[in-house]
């Protein structure tokens, strides 16, 4: 969904409150139960005013009428709680469907959106449901009721001055109508700006030692200023045409205040019923606050609007294997192990094209098998699709022709959590979460024993990372890992695949951030592991790449040669020039 196509209010509105009718209804309930007992409360003052006037007892009356307003109070002040807590209800559902759907969308729909933007619509925008479900939907209907049960009553005691009111409400109602056409679209503009700016300062704060390094943050911080400004704008118009509604109400309501004291107090002066005057006034007091509660409900809904128009736009985003003709072609879950064809390679690419855009092939007609125990290396210039094929190993995408098979079958009808708990992914830039050193390694296999997380740690070289550390496993790594260096993350990105026990591990780059010495005893690793599962490997050093049992050589999206090492420095030119000296 985008813009304003398919955008139907009303309807998103039930839709966003499914799941939350039990509280949505008790707070109308409680609230049209709070508005009954003060309707009746006019009704008993009338019946005072009367007995006092005739000289009759009426105690009783207005003991009637302290109840009728304690119990009004108590009743209002539980819905008004009811409300609250089901407009937080609402806005925690939305944001776990958000946040739910944001971590599964597939990465082309990622790749088209800003972080930033994302995170605001998972943030200011669901607060802004709040609103909508609180002062919004459900003032709307109890206020809407409220007035029209005020305005029976008011006509059934005095049409003339019914109609009187009706006039002024009318008037304020038309003013009232015209600026709530203009605030759902400024409040999507508000939302927007907003959401641009949080993008940008991700954006900032994401890279800001490069931002640092070349003395950029006045320029940063006039772009996200620049953002800041439109979303100021934005909520000032937004402020703006909200002011109107005050007016409004005050139009409709002290309008027909002044128009029934003239009318009714000229009719009572000529001998007209005071008793009927004084409830008639009471009922324009109790009229007040349901009309106001009305005009601002609208307003709320038109401002509320724009953000949920936008949180629509996310959730109605396919998940992986929702987009058309890309589903699992295994149920969610199902194990892929007992079909696996043990005389095909682990992993195979047969004639594979693949473009992130459709005018821009990255990958094309590429094939190559990876054995089931052994090293493969992949090594090309930059660009040449190396790391693609990674992505399509672990099926961040889908080939757009040719074939991904994994232990003979095609990865396509193989459940993507099933396919992928067989492969650890080692990246080249080795991110690790915030979090302890022991959740970071436990990662991809939290249900791993202490004996394994020790091995995994032997393995990957960091027993004298975890003894310095001051906390050892329990330490903090940092945002983004910043308490270890490049090289202790890729080590414990390393760990982290292993403890997992994959049959296939890809590894990014693995020697890029360590030193003579933790290289060779990273290259120790990597001999072992090859020993027990298959490896493929993005590597430029010529040590990780001589060691391989096969290096496939890529340019510009083709497998131009394949062979060992010394095969290919007589064979390859290309691979000559590429292999560091």
């Amino acid at each position: 969904m985008s813009g304003t196509d398919g955008w139907n209010g009303p309807r998103e509105v039930l839709r966003t409150l499914r799941g939350h009718r039990r509280g949505v209804s008790a707070a109308i309930g409680l609230t049209l139960l709070a508005l009954v007992l003060a309707l009746a409360q006019p009704l008993v003052v009338k019946d005072v005013i009367q007995a006092a006037g005739d000289g009759s007892p009426f105690g009783g009356a207005v003991l009637v009428l302290v109840a009728l307003f304690l119990a009004q109070a108590a009743v209002q002040a539980a819905g008004r709680y009811v409300m609250v807590r089901t407009g937080e209800s609402v806005v925690l559902g939305v944001r776990l469907a958000l946040v739910d759907r944001l971590l599964r969308l597939p990465l082309r729909t990622l790749d088209r959106h800003r972080t930033g933007d994302l995170i605001s619509r998972t943030g200011t925008d669901t607060t802004a449901l709040r609103l909508l479900v609180a002062e919004g939907f459900t003032g709307a209907v109890t206020g809407s009721l409220g007035v029209l049960g005020v305005a029976a009553l008011m006509l059934w005691l005095d049409w003339v001055l019914f109609l009187a009111v009706l006039v002024m409400v009318v008037l304020g109602g038309s003013l009232l109508a015209t600026v709530l056409r203009r605030i759902e679209g400024a409040s999507l503009r508000a939302q927007s700006a907003t959401g641009a700016m949080t993008a940008d300062l991700e954006r900032a704060l994401v890279a800001l030692r490069t931002v640092r390094a070349s003395r950029a943050e006045g320029r940063e911080t006039a772009r996200i200023g620049g953002q800041a400004r439109a979303a100021y704008t934005s909520g000032v118009r937004v402020g703006k045409l909200d002011a109107v509604v005050a007016p409004a109400v005050e139009l409709s309501v002290h309008g027909s205040f002044l128009a029934v004291l003239l009318i009714g107090g000229a009719r009572a002066a000529s001998g007209g019923s005071v008793a009927d005057l004084a409830a008639f006034l009471l009922y324009m007091l109790y009229l007040v606050e349901p009309i106001g509660v009305v005009f601002q409900a609208f307003s709320s809904m038109q401002q509320g609007a724009g953000a949920l128009r936008r949180i629509r736009e996310v959730l109605d985003l396919p998940g992986e294997g929702e987009e058309k003709g890309k589903g699992d072609g295994a149920a969610p879950g199902a194990s892929s192990r007992a079909s696996v064809n043990g005389a095909a390679p682990l992993l195979e690419f047969r004639n594979v094209h693949f473009g992130y855009r459709a005018d821009e092939p990255v990958l094309r007609g590429v094939s190559f098998a990876v054995p089931r125990r052994g090293q493969v290396a992949l090594v090309g210039r930059s660009g040449a699709g190396k790391s693609t094929v990674f992505a399509l190993a672990e099926r961040f995408y889908d080939p757009d022709s040719g074939a991904v098979l994994f232990g003979g079958q095609d990865v396509r009808g193989l459940a993507r959590d099933a396919h992928r708990a067989r492969i650890g992914f080692v990246e080249q830039h080795s991110p690790v979460l915030h979090g302890t050193l022991r959740e970071n390694l436990l990662y991809a296999a939290p249900e791993a024993d202490e004996r394994e997380l020790r091995r995994a740690v032997e393995l990957a070289q960091l027993g004298e990372v975890v003894s310095r550390l001051p906390r050892g496993l329990e330490t903090h790594t940092g945002e983004q890992g910043a308490a270890l260096s490049g090289g202790e993350r890729q080590r414990v990105a390393i760990a982290r695949a292993l403890l997992a026990r994959p049959e296939l591990l890809l590894l990014d780059e693995p020697t890029a951030h360590l030193d003579a010495e933790n290289e060779a005893a990273l290259r120790a690793v990597i001999r072992e592991t090859a020993r027990r599962c298959a490896l493929l490997v993005i590597a430029h050093r010529i040590s990780t790449v001589r060691e391989a049992d096969l290096i496939v050589v890529l340019d510009a999206g083709r497998v131009t040669h394949a062979g060992s090492h010394d095969e290919l420095l007589v064979t390859s030119a290309s691979y000559r020039a590429l292999a560091p000296g």
